[in-house]
């Protein structure tokens, strides 16, 4: 069984939700969705339709408490963990080892069993404050990174967003055991 997770970044969700369902098409998936995606509307998406298009898509209601993500490695092992989108909050949080939300906890879980962990960044301040915490989850055991790209330079100067189509290929390389290069395009 496959993990996929969801973060906050509500206008790549709908991109994310593309590969879900590739990756539904012949994997078994069990879905994680952070608080604020459980929780909350936004213009682009009513939380309470996300969570039942990603209930369709996988046959399974998303894991969206601490206490049901906690499972995950020791008694719920998957084979692999996918966090698309992780906002930069979430990537802070795992580079420094706080584990206070759903998703969070799914992926310390997920690591202490040594099974391969991959983080498709969309944050706005990934060249700033993020940018240690992308150097520090790269150094992790187990840990790749989507290919990111700058998604308006001049607007937003130091936010990176995963490349929607890497994702398939890092996918494939992270069961491999190896990172795509280059990383930022």
């Amino acid at each position: 069984m496959i993990g996929y997770a969801f973060c906050g970044s509500f206008c790549t969700l709908t991109p994310s939700l593309e590969f879900l369902r590739e990756l539904a098409s012949r994997e078994q998936v069990l879905p994680i969705v952070s608080n604020i995606v459980n929780t909350t509307d936004t213009r682009f998406w009513k939380k309470d339709i996300f969570i039942e298009e990603v209930t369709k898509i996988t046959g399974r209601e998303p894991i969206h408490t601490i206490e049901d993500a906690e499972p995950i490695g020791p008694r719920i092992k998957l084979e692999s963990l996918v966090i698309a989108p992780c906002t930069g909050n979430t990537l802070a949080k795992l580079a420094q080892g706080i584990s206070d939300t759903p998703v969070t906890m799914a992926a310390k879980a997920h690591l202490r069993s040594d099974r391969p962990l991959l983080i498709a960044l969309a944050s706005n301040d990934a060249l700033s404050a993020n940018l240690r915490n992308i150097a520090l989850m790269l150094m992790r055991k187990n840990v790749y990174m989507c290919v990111m790209r700058q998604d308006d330079p001049e607007n937003k100067p130091h936010s990176l967003v995963w490349d929607r189509a890497s994702l398939p290929l890092c996918y494939e390389k992270m069961m491999l055991g190896e990172q795509v290069r280059p990383l930022f395009i």
